[in-house]
């Protein structure tokens, strides 16, 4: 039977929403985003020389702390990767920590043995929510489901998971097919809408005064105007990393720059955990924390439910 380490008070969710422009943040309606960046920060990523500005490479970033040449993935297709050797912090947390971890989302080369995938490979608790079809309306309709699947697991004390990580992808798709106008930023707006139901689950658990919650939200690209990425221009070079939480000094922008390999080293820090040297992560914990003590409980572990 395995065995999950007793919790503790940390916590860690980080949203993942695909191709949102910085640029454009300051004229649309996105309340919960501001909120997490007025808890925190919210400060611009740029992807380095050597990443593709596209999803496959630039989530496998994001989740496992290294860059291409160690994860191994160029392209949305994840073949040839690494990602036994460099696992997203969702699996290296539920079989190294045996915290429990929970990701969902609905694109296959994230969850699911296709396209050279998963790139979630085992996390505690899986949800794949799969859009009918590549459209935006349909990928709405799969946010919706996902942000719906998301907020009963999260909002549970008894499934508690430690680490999660929930992908968005309606308004990637919206600015593939429709350019970034008004359809596009109506999408960024649901998001945020999608984001506020996620932040209030959080807030309803009964546990919730006795946890201490670091809460990520991230972008992996930009767009053109006319929508696409792949290039190497600024408007699709630029993302962004949004976080709040214990040590994140409230309004205080880090004093240098951020990478998206910071993401999954945060996790590690905000859960407590000092990473192993043979991870060999790129990235370091957010500027504005302090990196944290060796503090696996001392207590046995306990039976999983």
């Amino acid at each position: 039977m395995s065995t999950l380490w007793p919790a503790g008070p940390r916590r860690v969710l980080v949203v993942g929403i695909d191709g949102v422009r910085l640029d454009l943040l300051p004229d649309l309606r996105t309340p919960h985003l501001d909120a997490v960046a007025a808890a925190g920060f919210l400060a611009p990523v740029e992807v380095d020389d050597v990443t593709p500005t596209m999803s496959g490479p630039c989530w496998a970033t994001i989740v496992t702390g290294v860059g291409p040449a160690k994860h191994g993935v160029y392209g949305n297709h994840l073949g040839g990767n690494r990602l036994d050797v460099f696992p997203d912090f969702t699996t290296r947390l539920a079989a190294a920590h045996r915290r429990r971890t929970f990701a969902a989302g609905g694109w296959e080369p994230l969850f699911l043995a296709r396209d050279g995938g998963p790139l979630f490979a085992a996390p505690g608790r899986l949800a794949y929510i799969a859009p009918l079809e590549d459209t935006p309306e349909a990928w709405e309709v799969c946010d919706e489901r996902v942000t719906a699947e998301a907020e009963y697991v999260l909002g549970r004390s008894d499934d508690d998971p430690q680490a999660s990580f929930v992908y968005l992808g309606a308004v990637d798709e919206t600015a593939h097919f429709r350019g970034c106008g008004a359809d596009y930023r109506r999408a960024v707006e649901t998001a945020d809408a999608r984001l506020g139901r996620l932040l209030a689950a959080l807030r309803a658990r009964p546990t919730h005064r006795d946890e201490q919650w670091t809460v990520i939200v991230v972008t992996d690209h930009g767009h053109v105007d006319a929508g696409g990425h792949g290039g190497r221009s600024t408007l699709e070079r630029t993302a962004w990393i949004a976080a709040s939480g214990p040590g994140i000094t409230p309004g205080a922008p880090p004093p240098g720059p951020l990478h998206h390999t910071d993401v999954a080293a945060h996790v590690y820090a905000a859960l407590e955990i000092v990473p192993d040297p043979h991870w060999t992560l790129d990235g370091r914990p957010f500027p504005t924390v302090a990196p944290a003590e060796p503090a696996e409980p001392a207590a046995e572990p306990v039976p999983a439910s």
